[in-house]
């Protein structure tokens, strides 16, 4: 537990304390507020950190409370971003009251992080991970998961799934790669940012999941990547579209957005038909109003967050993603990222120079 409190406390004492150098008492510095997904708020707290560092003038402050918080925080206008692993459906979309424009800022995996002590290797497909979480399967030596794991002793032990309490894009990436593996996972629960969960326990957040697997024996959660590979958890290898057996890595993810991408950027790439892909990829986006001028904003606030938008898709901004363990967005991406940061206006004036 106390390794977990650490990796969450050290990024906001970070930017509390570059705060404090880097201002000097002034007044002078303007302030780019978001609100939304855990799962790649890591990447944000160094990516942002970075750029007021390179923008002495500018703050940027970013509370993780979850997707749907996010999309919640910037329909409200109580933010100038949302941030969201899941792109806007239709009547989201409606009700913004005004376009929103998707900028996609780098890739992850959802990955099955378990403890089990002395097992460090662990394959599933998507259906036993769809039995487990509806129930079905309730313990480790399950015959079905023996029959994928024929060389591991595999102890005779409750399985406690771990599910997210709040509305989520991590959840609804995970539930829309089970919708497509199992029909019954697609009938009984469906996809979405929060779901009815039959079996398991609640925690709010990546880091309230990846805390209770930490701490319980037999526990399983789906969680970000850098959680596990940052808390050192196991993550079990997932069986893809074509057979193999993979792990959450920088190639595998990238090659699950090996698809031809919506000029809009809503795109889903999990369980991507790749042979090297990871089944449970994801773009993760930064949400922001089409048209800047609402609420009396002024003209300097919208070119703020352009500049941030820039710059979080710039060579030094996704350099970051890739040496925390995120995937770099691709070339094909990023330009359509600079045509839609293109679009971004204030009462039809251009933004960007």
């Amino acid at each position: 537990m106390k390794k977990l409190f650490l990796f969450l406390l050290f990024p906001i004492l970070l930017q509390s304390c570059y705060n404090n150098s880097a201002t000097g008492g002034s007044s002078s510095r303007s302030t780019i507020s978001g609100a939304g997904a855990t799962f790649p708020y890591p990447y944000y707290n160094i990516v942002f950190r970075d750029f007021m560092r390179a923008n002495e003038d500018k703050t940027v402050n970013y509370g993780a409370i979850g997707s749907g918080g996010g999309i919640r925080s910037l329909r409200d206008h109580s933010v100038d971003f949302g941030a969201s692993d899941a792109f806007l459906n239709e009547k989201e979309i409606e009700s913004m009251n005004a376009e929103v424009i998707h900028i996609a800022t780098c890739m992850g995996g959802v990955v099955m992080a378990y403890t089990l002590e002395g097992i460090d290797s662990l394959r599933l497909t998507g259906q036993l991970i769809s039995d487990i979480y509806l129930g079905k399967i309730k313990k480790w030596n399950d015959p079905l998961i023996k029959g994928e794991n024929p060389d591991i002793n595999l102890p005779d032990l409750e399985i406690t799934p771990v599910y997210r309490s709040d509305g989520s894009g991590t959840t609804f990436n995970f539930s829309e790669y089970l919708s497509a593996i199992s029909p019954e996972w697609k009938s009984i629960m469906g996809m979405g940012k929060s779901l009815k969960w039959p079996a398991g326990i609640a925690a709010k957040g990546n880091p309230g999941v990846a805390g209770i697997v930490q701490q319980t024996e037999g526990a399983i959660g789906y969680i970000g990547s850098e959680y596990a590979l940052t808390l050192r958890l196991p993550t079990a290898k997932l069986k893809n579209r074509a057979g193999n057996y993979v792990d959450a890595t920088l190639e595998t993810i990238s090659a699950a957005a090996n698809v031809p991408l919506p000029d809009d950027m809503r795109a889903t790439i999990t369980d991507s038909d790749d042979p090297n892909a990871y089944p449970i990829s994801l773009f993760t986006w930064v949400l922001v109003y089409k048209n800047q001028d609402y609420d009396n904003r002024s003209m300097e606030e919208a070119e703020d967050i352009v500049k941030l938008l820039n710059y979080v898709i710039s060579p030094e901004g996704q350099k970051v993603a890739a040496q925390i363990n995120y995937a770099p967005l691709s070339e094909q991406a990023l330009e359509k990222n600079r045509k839609l940061i293109d679009q971004i206006n204030y009462s039809g004036l251009s933004i960007t120079p």
